[in-house]
């Protein structure tokens, strides 16, 4: 089904690409004449845009020709097709999948037999009526309408309430998922929800997304943007702070390339040693270490994580070491002061030690003074009797 509907949108591009062999530059052939209702048009954009999320960067360029051939198909059809309800949700799709609105905008509104909510909610949403759009979509439940328009309804309501109401977002994301898997509309929704999980800090479900992303849409042309949600976060909460789940952090960064990976590995040690969780600092920065070349900024700073987490854990002299051996002048300017508290810390942690010791060879235990209690012994006896007291003067008077 899916290579039928491929090859009907390549047939109504095939006068554009013929021109272009011919002539260079080329006037703008007229539409692409074809019998196909609005809904087929509509499916036609999807297969295409499908292609996207798997990598096709030919079908990239194609879906803008194909967004402007649909409209003027919409344009030239007779009022009477949007009677049809797949016709007329057809055009709520084609809006949400970048159809523009000047277009819908001059379709017959009166014809259209779809929900006013989703009509004018999608006219909202496109047109930037991010308020108006989240007062007119809310309500709208997805599973309820067909799937085809269910899931961009979803998706749509994901975007819309990120921010304000993050739980509802993640649910309607799922939903998006779940109407129309394999999908660029899947694929975005795991773009937009890999984040709102991040910051729900839900570690199991992060990783569950991030791997079902490598598996079905690691070349989409929007992969970059899935791994720059997929590292914000990661390193804006705490989900890389668990020793107990390194691993599956490492298995999960193995996706990225080498350069990415170091950044990760570098940031993650660093908000680790400032929170304190010398565990995980040693294991990042250890990481950052294998990947970062000699005499480089990042190996540098690879050092400093490590050796501070061995300086404050359980090798206090080959961390310190490795702390005084650095190249400051590589480090950047905001790693300097933690470097210099680093060491003053390391180097303080044995001095009162050695100190208190000594004062505690020298000087006999202090004998605890006796403290008087009679006098708080007889005050606490006086309010529990005036207590008691109180409990039957009560009782005797409840109705």
């Amino acid at each position: 089904m899916i290579r039928q509907l491929v090859r009907l949108a390549l047939l109504m591009l095939l006068p554009f690409t013929a021109a272009s062999a011919l002539a260079d530059p080329a006037p703008a052939p007229a539409p692409a004449s074809t019998s196909g209702e609005p809904y087929e048009l509509v499916r036609a954009l999807q297969a295409v845009q499908d292609g996207i999320a798997t990598g096709d960067t030919a079908a990239h360029g194609r879906h803008i020709a194909l967004i402007r051939q649909i409209g003027e198909k919409f344009l030239a059809a007779d009022a009477s097709v949007w009677s049809n309800p797949q016709n007329a949700q057809a055009v709520v799709i084609y809006l949400l999948s970048g159809g523009p609105p000047q277009v819908v905008r001059k379709l017959p509104r009166d014809k259209m037999n779809v929900d006013e909510r989703l009509f004018n909610g999608a006219l909202a949403y496109v047109e930037g009526r991010q308020d108006e759009a989240r007062e007119l979509l809310k309500d709208v439940k997805p599973r309820t309408i067909p799937s085809g328009l269910g899931g961009q309804v979803a998706l749509v309501q994901g975007a819309l309430f990120a921010r304000a109401e993050a739980s509802f977002a993640i649910e309607r994301l799922d939903d998006a998922r779940l109407l129309l898997p394999g999908t660029l509309v899947e694929e975005a929704a795991l773009r937009r929800e890999i984040l709102l999980i991040g910051q729900a800090e839900e570690f199991d479900k992060f990783e569950f997304l991030t791997l079902a992303y490598i598996r079905h849409y690691r070349n989409s042309i929007y992969a970059s943007d899935f791994w720059q949600r997929f590292s914000t976060g990661l390193t804006q909460s705490s989900l890389a702070l668990d020793d107990r789940r390194f691993a599956r952090i490492v298995t999960l960064l193995e996706q990225i390339d080498r350069a990415s990976r170091l950044k990760l590995y570098l940031v993650i040690a660093r908000t680790a040693m400032l929170r304190g969780r010398l565990n995980v600092t040693r294991l990042a920065g250890e990481r950052a270490l294998s990947l970062s070349a000699d005499a480089s900024a990042e190996r540098e700073r690879a050092h400093l994580f490590r050796g501070a987490s061995r300086a404050l854990a359980d090798e206090y002299d080959g961390g310190l070491a490795e702390l005084k051996a650095l190249d400051r002048s590589k480090l950047p300017e905001r790693d300097v002061p933690l470097l210099n508290a680093t060491i003053q810390l390391a180097l303080d942690v044995r001095k009162p030690f050695a100190r208190a010791a000594a004062a505690a060879a020298d000087k006999p235990l202090a004998t605890p003074a006796r403290v008087d209690l009679a006098s708080s012994t007889a005050t606490l006896a006086r309010a529990q009797k005036q207590l008691g007291e109180l409990e039957l003067f009560t009782r005797d008077r409840r109705p």
